[in-house]
């Protein structure tokens, strides 16, 4: 393990699972810090930095969901929730809350490393940028998104998507003017999950694309469709 190693903090009043996760992801490569519960978290936070939070949702006091609702949009630390609720409302309250995945009791260790990963290539900014093949780039307005590295800059500074954020703008992105439904949105973006989760995609990425998320100019909703991605 080295220093550059990211750091993840692991939050779980469960003692075992708690170190069990910080063993298993340690071995793994990873820097790890554990807590309690969300204000031992909030504690270490102050005075340390994390790549990303590993974080159950059903604790006492302050839940997992309420917890990273808080520190939204303030706080830009990716979230991946565990919980022992698989349903689809369940995950639609853990994206609603700003999370960037959600896993559920019980999983595969293996897994849990795999979406870490997934979600640290998609969230952390790059060293430096640079340019793709010509046609790889969308550009609307004062924005740039590349379909192959699923990145988004404005003006040339990096702008954070988490992966459902990521993988809903390149569905959209590579079919510009297109009306799509939600089905096929979450064909081509299966992180993102269906339905009502796609509404709620498309509502926390008009609020970091659009200027008036209320009345968008890129990400428009097709009445008795769905929605369609609309370039200058």
């Amino acid at each position: 393990m080295t220093v550059d190693a990211p750091h993840i903090l692991v939050v779980d009043d469960d003692t075992r699972l708690r170190v069990l996760l910080r063993k298993f992801l340690s071995e793994q490569g990873f820097r790890v810090t554990d807590a309690i519960d969300a204000a031992d978290a909030r504690s270490k936070m102050v005075s340390l930095a994390f790549d990303l939070m590993v974080l159950d949702v059903m604790m006492p006091g302050e839940n997992g969901l309420d917890l990273t609702r808080s520190l939204r949009p303030g706080n830009t630390v990716p979230v991946l929730l565990l919980t022992a609720r698989g349903e689809s409302e369940d995950r639609i309250a853990g994206l609603e809350s700003g999370a960037d995945d959600y896993l559920a009791k019980p999983f595969e260790p293996r897994e849990l490393v795999l979406r870490i990963n997934a979600i640290l290539r998609r969230t952390q900014e790059p060293a430096a940028a640079v340019d793709g093949p010509t046609d790889s780039i969308v550009r609307f307005g004062d924005f740039s998104f590349d379909l192959v590295r699923e990145e988004l800059h404005k003006a040339g500074s990096y702008v954070r998507l988490t992966a459902a954020e990521s993988s809903l703008l390149k569905a959209l992105a590579r079919r510009p003017g297109e009306a799509m439904d939600r089905d096929t949105l979450s064909a081509e973006s299966p992180v993102i999950g269906s339905g009502r989760a796609i509404d709620v995609q498309v509502t926390r990425l008009r609020r970091k694309i659009e200027e008036n998320p209320k009345f968008p100019r890129y990400l428009r909703a097709v009445r008795g469709v769905g929605y369609s991605f609309v370039p200058d």
